[in-house]
């Protein structure tokens, strides 16, 4: 969790837990996961532990919130950039039916959800979403071509923003039909194994969004 932070789409970041389970080669080299060994917490694979946190971690947002409130504006909140909040391990169930009433507490805040497993977000999504909540944007990581197929996934939710996280980029991924789609973020890999992006990727994939209207 950050008040500050340097990822620049976002203001704050919040995790529910740490820890998660590779589910592509967009995880080859990830970062969270280099992260939580660095400081000593082996919480990555299936059969791992996932690392929780106490009240006080939750009650942080709506401090967030509250000056978010007073400075009349509303502020981005990334969750989870140490997890998967759709990932299906019963740790991280659990912890994200925490999430829905915070978020419902915190409308001065909108909540970036991000995953590379959309086929669960609907399963997930609590009793009362309807529509999407006015305060929730919905994203999936799509890395290249392969993987576009997450995209038909990530339509089929209601929600008042759709987005994609095309990073680390892997690939081109010229194919993705933007319709349903209403932001596309590109990265390229950062860290000492890094692999490098062709940054036409990144001009194809702008020439795209402005061409389809999309941010």
């Amino acid at each position: 969790m950050a008040e500050k932070t340097g990822i620049s789409w976002t203001n704050h970041t919040f995790n529910i837990v740490w820890g998660c389970e590779e589910v592509s080669p967009a995880c080859d080299n990830c970062y969270a996961r280099t992260l939580a060994e660095r400081f000593g917490h082996d919480v990555w694979g299936p059969d791992k532990p996932r690392r929780t946190f106490p009240v006080k971690h939750w009650n942080e947002p709506l401090k967030w919130d509250k000056t978010a409130a007073r400075d009349g504006v509303k502020r981005l909140v990334f969750c989870s950039s140490m997890c998967d909040v759709f990932e299906k391990h019963d740790t991280v169930i659990a912890e994200l039916k925490k999430l829905w009433p915070l978020i419902r507490a915190t409308p001065n805040l909108i909540w970036q959800l991000l995953t590379k497993r959309p086929a669960r977000i609907k399963s997930s999504l609590p009793d009362d979403w309807g529509q999407g909540y006015p305060n929730v944007w919905i994203g999936a990581t799509i890395e290249d071509n392969r993987f576009i197929g997450r995209a038909n996934h990530l339509r089929s939710v209601p929600a008042v923003c759709r987005f994609v996280s095309y990073e680390p980029a892997t690939g081109p991924l010229d194919q993705l039909d933007l319709t349903g789609l209403d932001w596309v973020i590109f990265g390229g890999e950062s860290g000492d194994k890094f692999r490098q992006h062709d940054p036409q990727w990144a001009r194809d994939s702008l020439a795209a969004c402005r061409a389809a209207g999309k941010a």
